[in-house]
Formats: C-alpha cells, structure tokens, sequence
C-alpha cells in the first residue's frame, strides 16, 4: 500500500483592521486537523480590499518569492477569510499554487468527520451549494480527480461540472434530509411525550465536550485532538435524581464560521436550539473569552433561547480562578473533578420545573392515573393495604391534569 503525502501548506491570514484578531492559531489548528503541515505563514495587514487578488499584486509577488526561498515546497495556499471564484483563480495564477480558502478547508473537515447518513448529506449539500456558484470560469479545476484538501467529498469531480445535474443534487439532497428531519422531529416528541428532558453540550469545537459526555454518561464516545472530530450529534441517557434526561454533544464552533454552513448545518444544530438546557463548555486554559462569544453568537444565529450554564473545563491546569466568571461551573472532564457539582447544578434547574408528590392514593384512583402515566415521573410505587403510595415528579405544565386526583 502506499503511503499518501502530507501536504505542505501555507496560511495567507489577511487582517483588516486592528480590531482583528492576527492570531493564527485557529487556521493552522484546521490545517492540522485537516491532515496537513503548516510551513510558512503570512499575516497581512490591509488598509483595503483589492478586489481582484484581496490582498494586492504586490503583496503576492512578495508572498511567491518567500515560497520560492522556503527550502520546504508548499504544495497548497490556506487564505483564511472567503473568496470569490476569480479571487482564487487570480491568487491561484499569481502564486503557481493551488488556492483554497477557509470554507473550502472547514468543508473538509466536515467530510473527514461526518460518519452518519445525515451528517455526509449535509456535508455534500453545503459542498455542493458552495461550488455551484463557482463553477464559472473555474473550468478544467474542477474536472481534475485529486488527492488533498479541498477534494474530498463530491467536490472535483467531471459529473459535477454539469450545473443541471448539481441542481438536480441539491435538490435530492434537500429532499432526503427533510425526510430525515421529520424522522427526527418524532424522535423528539416521543423523548417529550415520556418527559426527557434534553440537555446539549455546545461550544468551541476542541474543548473536550465529547470527554466531558464520557465522563458524564459513561459513553464511549470517540475523542480525538482535532477540530470538529464530532460532525453528528450524539445521544446519550443521563442519569439525574429527579428527571429523565437526555445529554447531546453537539459539532463544535469556530470564530467566523460563515453564515451559509450555519444555514447547511441547521438540522444538525436544531438539537441545541431545541434544547431544555444548554452546558457550554470552554477551555479554560485557552482564549475563553471568545469561545464564549462565539458559540453565543452561533448559538443567537440558530434562535437557541433554552436557559445556559458555563461549564469551565480543564480546571486541573488552572491555578489562579479570578479572573474567570463568577457564575461557571469549574471541572475536569479528564479526571472528573467538579464533575458531581455540574450534575447538582443541571438537577437542579430541572427539579424547579418539577412538582414533588408524595401521597398515598386510593386504588380506584391509580387506576384512573394509569392513563396520565407518560406526564409525570414516578420515582417509587408502593403497595399498601389502604391504597398506593407513589413518590413522583410532575412537570409544571402538567400539574392540572393531577389536580382532580390530590
């Protein structure tokens, strides 16, 4: 078998103003995570935009000769921000180099990560749908078979040059998540039918919400040290004192993740915006700040209105705790510290939607309550010689139909 190539890749990060971050942490931890080599970077600073090239001739001429220097050859150009079809074509024949940019990169890694039916039409629709409109003058570019990032998935492929037949595509693709959707609508009404509550684990993406699910649920969910490793979401029953619930871990977000694969992944999201209660998890040892505004922003972008606790995780590498929020939940999903505090705190919040009963009913009237089993949560039933006594929870919105029956 031989051995595929790491490509060679190098980052063109334009920043625009000085309110920019001009970090480039982030892109190359999506380079890796695509499965490639950062060797060079430029950080660019622009007073404007040149419309053909972005970034200006001059800069680019600059940028080719740097390459041409590198004793190590870039096979690929990663241009973190998104551009147009001719934008790529003019930097593409300026550098001599394959162009792509950050969209085409994350839509990468979602082939790599998406395993379940859903998740690879998802991908391919937000693949497809980005292509569509770049076909034009991109020509030959796309009829080539290849190999690296940017060409996984459908991308590159002669049958989708044909802008008829990606139309038809998009619009098969659009029909079978529909389908699935509504499959996944019944699922959730059953789950409210029997009183599970749903809570979703949301945030950045590598900040260890997936060990955090292990650790809660005992899941084995998969855990990996790259960006977006969980495209699908993942369900698992949490065990809580008062309340059936349900814990979701969810794809993780990026800063600037472009509006259009917030649209293209909705349905996968729609399982935190319908959320009872949403934990988002930080690193604590990373630029917590942002991650947490921009997963409420992504989360403000999807209608998420569910109540939110913060969930500060890898706090065993953390010595000093002031400067973080006062109201975060502190642990470590890798030795579980913290861990029984979070699930109090989430118990909690569902146990003040609850209404305790305790009472000893008549066993006329247990049969009558036989057919309000799906609205409450019984915890115990015991049989008496004067009746049964039930210790249960009702959920609020519930409570008139007990009301006949204490």
């Amino acid at each position: 078998m031989i051995e595929k190539k790491e490509e060679n890749v190098y980052i063109i990060k334009p920043v625009c103003s000085k309110a920019d971050d001009s970090s480039i942490d982030e892109i190359c931890a999506l380079v890796e995570s695509a499965g490639a080599h950062v060797v060079g970077a430029k950080v660019q600073f622009l007073k404007e935009i040149t419309p053909a090239t972005f970034i200006g001739s001059g800069k680019l001429q600059e940028i080719k000769e740097e390459i041409e220097d590198s004793e190590i050859k870039a096979d690929l150009i990663v241009f973190d921000g998104e551009l147009s079809p001719s934008q790529t074509l003019n930097i593409g024949d300026a550098l001599g180099i394959k162009v792509i940019d950050r969209t085409t990169l994350i839509l990468d890694i979602f082939a790599l990560s998406a395993k379940s039916t859903e998740g690879k039409l998802q991908v391919e629709l937000a693949q497809l749908k980005y292509i569509y409109p770049r076909l034009r003058g991109k020509g030959q570019a796309l009829s080539q078979q290849g190999g690296g990032i940017g060409t996984r998935g459908p991308g590159e492929t002669q049958l989708e040059t044909d802008r008829r037949h990606i139309r038809r595509r998009i619009e098969y693709l659009e029909k079978g998540l529909k389908e699935l959707e509504s499959r996944r609508d019944l699922q959730s009404n059953r789950r409210a039918k029997n009183n599970a509550k749903t809570v979703a684990l949301v945030g950045y993406t590598n900040t260890g919400k997936s060990t955090l699910m292990n650790r809660l649920t005992g899941a084995e969910v998969l855990v990996e040290n790259r960006l977006f490793a969980t495209l699908d979401p993942t369900l698992r029953k949490l065990k809580l004192p008062d309340v059936n619930a349900v814990l979701i871990d969810t794809v993780g977000f990026v800063k600037n993740i472009p509006h259009h694969l917030i649209e293209a992944f909705q349905s996968t999201l729609e399982s935190a915006a319908k959320a009872d209660l949403v934990l988002i998890v930080c690193d604590a040892t990373g630029d917590y700040e942002t991650q947490i505004k921009t997963t409420e922003d992504t989360l403000s972008d999807i209608h998420c209105e569910a109540e939110k606790i913060l969930v500060m995780n890898k706090c065993d590498k953390v010595a000093d705790f002031s400067p973080f929020p006062k109201n975060a939940v502190f642990i470590s999903a890798l030795d579980g510290r913290g861990i029984d505090e979070l699930l109090l705190k989430i118990n909690e919040y569902f146990k003040n939607t609850f209404i305790s009963v305790d009472k000893i009913f008549s066993y006329d009237v247990y049969g009558l309550l036989a057919k309000l089993e799906k609205f409450w949560l019984v915890k115990s039933t015991e049989f008496l010689d004067d009746g049964v006594k039930i210790v249960a929870s009702i959920p609020k919105e519930h409570f008139f139909k007990f009301k006949p029956y204490l």
